[in-house]
């Protein structure tokens, strides 16, 4: 008798799930209280697994072995909670993922800004290494998509703080936690110390076979870090001092040490600009060390990579007005670093959905750099009450294209107009990438 489960949530993360419970014999049902897109439907009909759209079979559901959650989906949600209630055991994609990946090893990147960044890069380190590795999680392909469909030796995985939330056995051998801040504390009863023990959840089930690298600078991070500190074997990376094990960078000099490794690279000679950027490349590197990747291939590596898309992306440069797409800025803390690297004077598109954003950190970068604000969100209030006094041109908007030709009005030759809305999208759009892909339409069209 093949032991049933239900799949919760039909996007990329419960699809993947479902083909490789599939494919490891189970018998699959996938549910989705809403309409399931025609993408996944597809995949779904093609490998004949069992799905429902617009409704939850609760008496097929509680039959379940256990289930799998997509991430998208609160721990209060009604359905949930009366699974929690009946005891049936409640799973994240990547706890399934991890289960079956075989001797495969994995590094892992959290953190509240710049696990993207990080993730790629480490990726890009890896594929340049000459690794057989794919890049999973948050970004790309579902984890346990790639596992079912096309097995690697090496996971690179971009872990939200939601995916973890639901493990009990996920254990990287490289687990990276770039920064903690305030965010998507709407999921975690606004209780700022409940979403920090979902980062530090990373190294859960990590022993003293696994690394941990993490941010020796960042107050959140060190303040917990003796809290939930196990087994696993620390390594810190900083620009505040010199380490004997980690990562450092000293006289624009980045240095690398792991065990009896040591390798010197010139941040000149890094590809991703920005004191941020300088963070999530010191972890990627530290990471590749570990990994025991060359150390050539790190440096031919890191001076090749190229910034992804959505995430400080210059768009185009019209009359001398240049435009920035950092559209994957979802948080005022994502926002502060795009404006702590800028140079120029800026015109700030900014807003979208609020999650609880306190905007006072940005007060004196705005104040230094910000010539003019443009809203592009539905409700603007706290934009407005935020930096009234800090920014005399300040409009609303309500699309990319009277956003981008606010801002070209406002720009003057030698000004950078910046999408960092600091905000989450969808008010107006599908997601950031929509948000992103309408503001380069916009600039193109100028």
């Amino acid at each position: 008798m093949k032991q049933k489960i239900v799949v919760l949530g039909a996007g990329e993360s419960g699809v993947g799930a479902a083909l490789l419970a599939q494919q490891q014999g189970y018998d699959v049902l996938v549910s989705d209280s809403s309409l399931i897109s025609e993408r996944y439907k597809n995949e779904l009909i093609i490998n004949k697994i069992e799905f429902e759209e617009g409704i939850h079979s609760i008496g097929k559901i509680f039959q379940s072995g256990f289930v799998i959650k997509s991430p998208g989906i609160p721990e209060k949600n009604e359905l949930v909670k009366e699974l929690r209630k009946k005891g049936i055991v409640i799973i994240s994609e990547i706890e399934f993922a991890y289960r079956y990946k075989g001797d495969s090893k994995i590094i892992a990147i959290t953190g509240s800004n710049g696990k993207t960044t990080t993730t790629a890069l480490a990726y890009h380190i890896c594929k340049t290494g000459g690794v057989d590795c794919a890049m999973v999680g948050n970004i790309g392909y579902s984890f346990a998509k790639q596992v079912a469909v096309d097995p690697k030796k090496v996971y690179v995985v971009e872990v939200s703080s939601f995916q973890l939330d639901d493990i009990n056995t996920f254990k990287p051998d490289v687990a990276i936690l770039t920064n903690i801040t305030e965010d998507h504390l709407d999921r975690y009863e606004y209780k700022f110390e409940n979403y920090i023990k979902s980062k530090f959840s990373i190294i859960k089930y990590q022993t003293s076979n696994d690394v941990f690298i993490y941010n020796a600078d960042d107050e959140v991070t060190m303040k917990y870090l003796n809290k939930f500190l196990n087994n696993t074997n620390p390594l810190p990376i900083s620009m505040r001092k010199l380490l004997p094990q980690g990562a450092y960078i000293s006289n624009a000099e980045m240095h690398i040490k792991w065990q009896k490794e040591e390798m010197q690279m010139s941040v000149e000679d890094f590809a991703i600009k920005g004191k941020h950027n300088q963070y999530n490349t010191m972890a990627a590197c530290l990471s590749a060390v570990v990994m025991d990747i060359r150390k050539e291939k790190i440096r031919e590596a890191v001076q090749t990579f190229e910034s992804l898309e959505h995430r400080m992306e210059t768009v185009a440069t019209i009359k001398g007005v240049e435009f920035i797409n950092d559209s994957k800025a979802t948080n005022t803390n994502s926002t502060w670093y795009a404006l702590e690297s800028m140079t120029k004077p800026v015109i700030l598109i900014l807003g979208g959905v609020d999650k609880g954003n306190d905007y006072s950190i940005l007060k004196d970068l705005v104040k230094e750099k910000v010539k003019g604000i443009v809203c592009m969100g539905i409700d603007n209030r706290k934009i407005h009450e935020a930096f009234a006094s800090d920014v005399s041109l300040m409009v609303n908007t309500n699309n990319a294209k009277d956003a981008v030709a606010a801002a070209f009005h406002f720009a003057s030759k030698g000004d950078v107009v910046l999408l960092s809305p600091a905000c989450a999208s969808f008010d107006l759009f599908k997601n950031y990438e929509d948000r992103g892909k309408q503001f380069k339409e916009a600039v193109k069209e100028l």
